[in-house]
């Protein structure tokens, strides 16, 4: 959201916490005197006896008499039952008020938990992959294809980071996508981190087909899925990712050779900071799902678990494709 977007979210919420506290007042305060007016009505004697001379110039006439006794019960109830409605006003206009700003709290957490967990793969990349050019210079060897690569992996995490900003904002990136493009940019951005754990990332059939999703987002959910993989593969096994088409869909399959996912988990493995037993060799935070599925979901595709058991398991990403 922009700023003039939150200034006028938060106008709009001073407008309807005053104009709930207004009605309320002024309806407390009626229904009170209502009340009130009703007991001295109900409550009231005539008596004979003469007006005060200086009042309609005569001396008799009949007069309403209320007693006192009868009457103060019900101011003082009256009293207290419309401070205990003023402050659930209160109370409630307070809750109304600060919604804007609790929404604001938990748009900003979420956004720098994402924004944590989608740089922190590039981010480890960018670490191993000058770890392998400091490798080759002290070996007196070439390092042009790492500092290729090192520019490239600095482009990635600057698109990410457009795109969080664009999707925090509430205007999502649009765009279309090649699906063979995107899958082996994410498969480069992570081949640093598969050498590193001693894994092997297969890229098999992948069809040339257009989705309807911006490219650096295809590469993010790609990435995602590819380092969920990768970490949950044991060393020497190998991850396989490949797309193909089914009907008006493109099918990104990822799999690896894993433990599987257990039966208590399966329910809630797309759900945000949810963490199996066994989270693997790195370090997990139980976002990586959680944002595929929540980007898949703006653009009008899935993500699913198709298969899985102690051999491994697949996902499957699915994206709507341009004809």
């Amino acid at each position: 959201m922009t700023a003039d977007t939150d200034r006028r979210v938060v106008r709009d919420a001073a407008l309807r916490v005053g104009t709930l506290v207004a009605g309320a007042s002024a309806v407390a305060i009626a229904v009170g005197v209502g009340i009130l007016v009703a007991v001295l009505v109900s409550g009231a004697r005539t008596e004979q006896g003469g007006r005060h001379p200086g009042f309609g110039g005569g001396g008799g006439g009949d007069r309403f008499v209320v007693d006192l006794d009868d009457v103060l019960p019900w101011v003082v109830g009256l009293g207290l039952a419309g401070v205990i409605v003023l402050g659930l006003v209160g109370w409630a206009a307070a809750r109304w008020s600060v919604h804007p700003l609790d929404e604001a709290l938990r748009r900003q957490r979420a956004f720098v938990s994402d924004a944590s967990h989608e740089l922190r793969t590039p981010l480890t990349a960018l670490t191993s992959r000058i770890q392998i050019v400091q490798r080759r210079l002290s070996r007196g060897e070439p390092g042009d294809e790492p500092l290729e690569q090192l520019r490239r992996d600095a482009q990635v995490m600057d698109d990410v980071l457009a795109d969080m900003l664009l999707t925090a904002e509430g205007t999502a990136a649009r765009g279309t996508a090649r699906v063979d493009e995107s899958v082996r940019a994410a498969v480069d951005v992570l081949s640093a981190l598969a050498d590193d754990a001693g894994v092997a990332l297969h890229a098999t059939t992948l069809a040339a087909e257009v989705v309807a999703v911006p490219a650096v987002t295809v590469t993010r959910m790609c990435t995602a899925l590819l380092d969920n993989a990768i970490g949950h593969s044991p060393a020497g096994a190998a991850v396989d990712v490949s797309a193909d088409v089914e009907d008006a869909d493109v099918v990104i399959r990822v799999e690896d050779r894993g433990a599987g996912i257990g039966a208590d988990d399966l329910p809630r493995i797309f759900a945000r900071f949810a963490r199996g037993a066994e989270s693997g060799r790195r370090r997990g935070f139980g976002l990586g799902l959680a944002l595929v599925r929540e980007a898949a979901g703006r653009y009008g595709g899935r993500v699913e678990v198709e298969r899985t058991s102690a051999a491994g398991t697949v996902f499957a990403l699915r994206l709507p494709r341009v004809d």
